[in-house]
């Protein structure tokens, strides 16, 4: 018998392109992710950040700003036919001026700055290190105390645009005031030394008296009547110690509006701010 031939089977398979099998799509969907993602970074960064600092990255991304500062005022490239150009006006730059010295500059002085305005600076920077020199002498950071240790545990000073401010407050052992504002012989003492530094200068002086809250169960509330008293109080104690009533320029009470403390009914809000004001230029 002649072998059985087998019949012979192709098989051909049909690849189709694309469908699942393909990638396109997610290089599509990391982009998308991507500025998503970028998006929410720059809404979060908007509702994070303050007004002027949003205004400092602006102008950062914004080339054209050191550009404009140095206009001329013309149409050129520059903003001015040339950058040392006094012919035209500018429009928003300071053009040639910081070079050659406008009429109006020459008079005011070699770098355009009135002397005037150097005396005042002058003055400004002579009456910043006196009152320093005056705080250092209270402190006793410059030599041998003028109050002792523990007159010292009552007193902060602190110089601020308003001038010189000696902050005497009470600590829980050590009241200044008995009563509504009768004087204890610590806020004397203080006072006393007080008086002796500021004999050193002739600024105007200015008194604030600040209280601590009183619980709400009280009939009354004081505190706006004992804080004033108790500033006036420290006034008379300052006259006593030789300073002049014509230096007296102000004073003030708070109440209980400036706490120091989170406590409103704290005594460390109990406290006088002796002020040494700044000379008026």
């Amino acid at each position: 018998m002649s072998e059985e031939q087998r019949p012979i089977i192709i098989k051909r398979k049909k690849v189709i392109a694309g469908g699942h099998h393909g990638g396109a799509w997610k290089v599509a969907y990391a982009d998308f992710v991507t500025a998503m993602m970028a998006f929410f970074l720059l809404m979060w960064l908007l509702g994070a950040t303050t007004e002027k600092q949003r205004k400092g990255i602006a102008d950062y991304f914004n080339p054209t700003v050191p550009v404009n500062k140095v206009s001329g005022g013309g149409d050129g490239a520059f903003g001015g036919d040339s950058v040392f150009t006094q012919n035209t006006l500018a429009k928003n730059g300071t053009g040639a001026g910081l070079t050659v010295q406008s009429s109006s500059a020459e008079a005011k002085g070699e770098n355009g700055v009135s002397p005037e305005s150097d005396a005042e600076t002058a003055a400004a920077d002579q009456g910043a290190d006196a009152l320093e020199e005056l705080k250092e002498k209270l402190t006793g950071r410059a030599g041998e105390s003028m109050v002792s240790d523990l007159l010292r545990r009552h007193v902060i000073t602190r110089l601020t645009d308003e001038g010189l401010i000696v902050e005497v407050f009470d600590i829980p052992d050590a009241p200044l005031f008995t009563g509504e504002a009768e004087p204890t012989d610590t806020l004397a003492s203080v006072v006393a030394a007080v008086a002796e530094v500021f004999q050193l200068a002739t600024n105007e002086i200015a008194i604030q008296g600040h209280t601590a809250s009183v619980p709400l169960a009280a009939r009354e509330n004081p505190v706006w009547s004992r804080s004033s008293a108790r500033a006036d109080v420290v006034r008379q104690l300052l006259l006593n110690g030789n300073i002049s009533e014509g230096r007296m320029q102000r004073i003030a009470g708070f109440a209980d509006r400036k706490p120091v403390t989170t406590d409103p009914l704290s005594a460390r809000n109990n406290r006088i701010e002796m002020i040494l004001l700044r000379d008026k230029l």
